[in-house]
């Protein structure tokens, strides 16, 4: 089941004006405090937000030429110290279409944004 997002990667990779990114930026809220948070989430590292661990498998941006939209596979944890690891969401986000897959959660909505290239790139993915 690990494999599944790097295959996803290489497909995403090799197609036609598809630009692989090399992190997801996520927005996530609070709902306790009501503060919306904007970071970015490098491809396989763990980020935090709350007591949610979210890792980016992939990121994919569509060209300016096709439908705008970018998407983003998510694994996300939530991890406190008085009780067991809880796995929330795995799967496909799409900032167009938060409500398609969302995270269900109590205390903190996170959706993306955007897809971030790597700096040394020559072409930059800014977002809309």
């Amino acid at each position: 089941m690990k494999a599944l997002p790097v295959v996803l990667l290489a497909a995403l990779a090799g197609s036609p004006g598809t630009a692989v990114a090399a992190a997801a930026v996520l927005q996530g809220l609070d709902k306790i405090t009501a503060r919306i948070s904007t970071f970015e989430a490098p491809l396989n590292e763990a980020v935090r937000f709350g007591s949610l661990q979210i890792v980016a498998r992939a990121c994919d941006k569509k060209p300016p030429e096709e439908t705008p939209e970018s998407a983003a596979f998510l694994e996300i944890v939530d991890i406190r110290p008085d009780s067991p690891e809880v796995a929330l969401f795995t799967g496909w986000m799409f900032a167009s279409s938060p409500a398609i897959s969302a995270l269900e959660h109590p205390v903190y909505d996170v959706w993306v944004v955007d897809c971030r290239k790597d700096s040394s790139s020559e072409e930059e993915i800014k977002p809309e």
